[in-house]
């Protein structure tokens, strides 16, 4: 063993060692605000904890209006302020000892990606990692194949994004339900869906491998698009849906040796993860920040260094986190109306949907689809084919082809859109109002450009 192999060993050790000596400590306050519940995370910090805590927030379904963020010295100290999907606070005292035993772990490994389709065998259902160039009909003829091949889909989310998809799916045997594990059997179906992926048009090419391991449905898809480089697009500007573009301001704090990152852009749900997962997954820390997200727009601003404790230091790499930030709120910004099916599920029940999508003109844009039961609960994003808005009357047509009492469209518009006015700089200095703010400012930690 040589001497660098032994010192990362002993301080893995020692760390090891700080995380036993001091547990994270979670509190929940339902007293301090009147709006929302904070939930406070105190711990030995690492690698990771901070995209750890937020994943669980998300994964509760909870709405993150308030982020108070410091990680310097070792130590981890967050204030979250919380809501449920209905603006209420929260009654379930459950969240706390999830994020205690998240953070008590040694951590998720999150396996690196090299593969355009994966598949990987859990204890309940076979998942099928995808990525490709999207297309009309596409999600038609993935869904055709796996039903073709006796291929039961359980639960699936579909991303587009600069004309790649990206999804995963899990499958179980159609006759049995169990995961499909046969070698054979798995060979065949990612040659298959390959097949169906690389089309005639993917100039990227599409690679088949099986994965290994397990890791959250979000986080792979943000990994997967991340090293399908989708933000490397040369024209970033917009997709033709009329949403807002997100402002992002990359600028280096030199006297406290911090790169400082600046977002701006229209709230939706997650879209704390969708940043803290990309700076995670660029491998840089983010040792300060502030969120404030109660109102149309949303507000981020973090203070972050790469792994090597050092700031952005060339024009290059600061353009590479703009570009990838962008992205990464794009990504699950879904474009076109939300058509919303829900009923009693069935072997097959997605391969006829998308068939009638697609002939009907319709592309899917995004899709999540979950069963809960004996019901199929699955929301899809649909645009005509050029991705510009679908006629009523398209709508109404597969509506009444796929049965009006099970296929609704929704209104997914939580608050109406406020594009964000690019004057020059903006900072949080100006929002910050609460004790918590004050001090972090008088800490030096939160700039003002006002």
């Amino acid at each position: 063993m040589d001497c660098w192999t032994s010192s990362l060993h002993v301080h893995d050790e020692f760390e090891k060692l700080v995380h036993r000596m001091n547990p994270p400590r979670v509190t929940v306050d339902n007293e301090s605000d009147t709006k929302a519940t904070l939930i406070k995370v105190d711990s030995a910090n690492k690698r990771g904890s901070l995209l750890e805590v937020v994943q669980v927030l998300i994964d509760w379904n909870l709405i993150i209006r308030r982020a108070y963020i410091s990680s310097d010295g070792g130590w981890f100290m967050d204030v979250f302020h919380v809501t449920d999907q209905h603006g209420n606070k929260l009654s379930n005292g459950d969240v706390a000892e999830r994020i205690q035993q998240s953070l008590g772990s040694r951590g998720r490994s999150f396996r690196s990606l090299k593969r355009s389709v994966g598949v990987q065998v859990a204890m309940e259902h076979t998942t099928i990692e995808l990525i490709g160039a999207d297309r009309p009909g596409l999600l038609s003829e993935v869904f055709a194949v796996l039903a073709d091949l006796k291929c039961n889909v359980v639960a699936a989310e579909v991303w587009t994004h600069n004309s790649r998809m990206a999804s995963v799916v899990y499958i179980t045997d159609e006759v049995n339900g169990t995961p499909i594990n046969n070698p054979d059997q798995l060979e065949k179906i990612k040659q298959l869906l390959l097949h169906v992926l690389q089309g005639d048009r993917d100039m990227r090419g599409a690679n088949a491998a099986v994965s290994v391991g397990s890791t959250h449905t979000g986080r792979r898809l943000h990994q997967m698009m991340y090293a399908d480089r989708d933000y490397d697009n040369g024209d970033m500007s917009g997709s033709g849906s009329g949403r807002s573009n997100p402002i992002v301001i990359v600028d280096n704090c030199h006297e406290k040796g911090y790169t400082v990152v600046s977002l701006r852009c229209p709230d939706r749900p997650k879209l704390i993860f969708d940043t803290v997962c990309t700076l995670t997954d660029m491998q840089y820390v983010v040792y300060h920040g502030t969120v404030i997200a109660e109102g149309p727009e949303a507000y981020q601003e973090y203070y972050i260094r790469h792994m090597d404790g050092c700031p952005i230091n060339s024009e290059a790499e600061r353009q590479r986190v703009i570009h990838c930030l962008e992205a990464a709120i794009k990504r699950r910004t879904a474009e076109g109306i939300k058509l919303e099916l829900c009923g009693e599920d069935r072997v097959g029940l997605l391969s006829d949907v998308t068939r009638i999508f697609r002939e009907n003109g319709l592309s899917v844009s995004r899709a999540e689809v979950t069963t809960r039961g004996s019901q199929a609960v699955n929301v899809f994003y649909v645009t005509d084919a050029s991705g510009s808005p679908v006629k009523s009357e398209t709508v109404e047509a597969v509506r009444k082809e796929i049965g009006s009492t099970v296929l609704h469209v929704k209104d997914d518009e939580a608050y109406p859109n406020s594009p964000p006015q690019e004057t020059g700089k903006f900072s949080l200095g100006t929002l910050f109002r609460s004790r918590s703010e004050k001090f972090l400012y008088n800490l030096g930690l939160i700039r003002s450009f006002s």
